[in-house]
């Protein structure tokens, strides 16, 4: 016969994940800005490049800022916000 271990019930509960409209905002909060300040910065220096390569190198600069950075951080000021509730 062999013992097995139940595993202990966790103590706190999980963090409540933010409703898909939540999400959204924090994401649209978070490009807005981004997308902004990319196109005032980079304007000047990409005027004559065709549309597409400006588009290609703001989105290479936007996307990652927005999804290690930015949009993180949101989350967790979200999370702390509404666990005050």
């Amino acid at each position: 016969m062999t013992d097995t271990i139940t595993p202990a019930a966790p103590t706190t509960a999980p963090p409540r994940v933010p409703s898909v409209h939540v999400r959204a905002l924090i994401t649209w909060s978070a490009i807005f800005p981004l997308v902004t300040l990319g196109l005032a910065a980079l304007t000047p220096l990409m005027e004559q490049w065709p549309l597409v390569l400006r588009s290609l190198v703001l989105t290479a600069i936007v996307v990652p800022l927005a999804v290690y950075l930015v949009v993180p951080a949101f989350m967790r000021a979200w999370m702390r916000l509404s666990a005050r509730r």
